[in-house]
């Protein structure tokens, strides 16, 4: 089963979707990224907070794929912010996966003022600094940021040589975010969701059951839809084979009606405030 792919603003193909790694068990990475390997994922999102990339290395070494057949994403994480520390960070994930290059190196959550005051900006500045020396000299294909909500992209756009290709940031039913999609649309970043099936609230979802029931599809399978059809690139994450392989089914898209019906669902879930954060 072959993934399908987006293209970043700078011709780097990103396999779709992508396979999440966050809260997987240290022990238990190398086995689901193997599994995932095996059901046709090409895309692993993992991030030096996730205490993922080291079984997400072994994997790779034990799968016998070439490394350029397999796209790999890893993100620094908050106490990391700033020039140096940055590119130390960036290199330390790079020994934990044993690899010599990542294609895709996002900042995970944007300083914001509850915690930085006004030196959040410049410091978001001084990290993205950090991201674009990294790409230019060729160590990593692509560079982005994760939760960036569009007046901190503004911020950084203020002095950054390199738009940022892709965004990161929580999506699922209830929680689409459309500010940042569009702000993203206009400026050709693609837009990636984590928590895309948005747990057993948006899975459990009348409205969700109901598009369900008349498509054919499972309940997953209508999320990762619905995510598709607003051109989204989504991270699931799972366990056992057969939802891996299940989410890696494309399914056709959902028509008009069902996609405004989950549209217009009450927020649920996380629905994190990345200028409330304090970590």
């Amino acid at each position: 089963m072959k993934s399908k792919e987006f293209v970043l603003h700078n011709g780097v193909i990103v396999p779709h979707p992508g396979f999440g790694t966050c809260k997987i068990p240290e022990e238990e990475v190398c086995g689901a990224v193997l599994r995932a390997l095996e059901a046709g994922y090409r895309h692993f999102d993992t991030a030096s907070f996730y205490g993922s990339e080291s079984g997400l290395g072994e994997a790779l070494r034990k799968s016998g794929l070439a490394r350029e057949e397999v796209f790999i994403a890893s993100k620094v994480w908050n106490t990391e912010r700033g020039y140096e520390r940055t590119r130390a960070a960036f290199a330390a994930s790079l020994e934990r996966m044993g690899l010599d290059y990542l294609d895709l190196y996002l900042i995970h959550w944007p300083a914001n003022k509850k915690q930085f005051g006004d030196g959040a900006e410049a410091l978001n500045a001084e990290t993205w600094r950090a991201l674009e020396d990294l790409y230019e000299e060729g160590i990593v294909r692509a560079i982005g940021v994760s939760n960036f909500l569009p007046h901190h992209l503004e911020g950084l756009l203020k002095t950054a040589r390199i738009c940022p290709m892709v965004n990161q940031v929580e999506c699922h039913p209830g929680w689409l975010q459309f500010p940042v999609l569009e702000y993203c649309r206009e400026h050709g970043i693609v837009v990636e969701a984590w928590s895309p099936l948005g747990r057993r609230a948006a899975l459990d979802h009348p409205v969700i059951r109901d598009v369900a029931q008349r498509t054919g599809l499972t309940t997953a399978q209508v999320c990762l839809a619905w995510l598709r059809g607003h051109g989204v690139l989504p991270l699931p994450k799972a366990a056992d084979p057969s939802r891996m392989e299940e989410n890696l089914r494309e399914e056709g898209m959902l028509d008009e009606k069902d996609m405004r019906a989950i549209d217009a669902l009450a927020p649920m879930w996380l629905c994190s405030d990345p200028d409330m954060v304090d970590f």
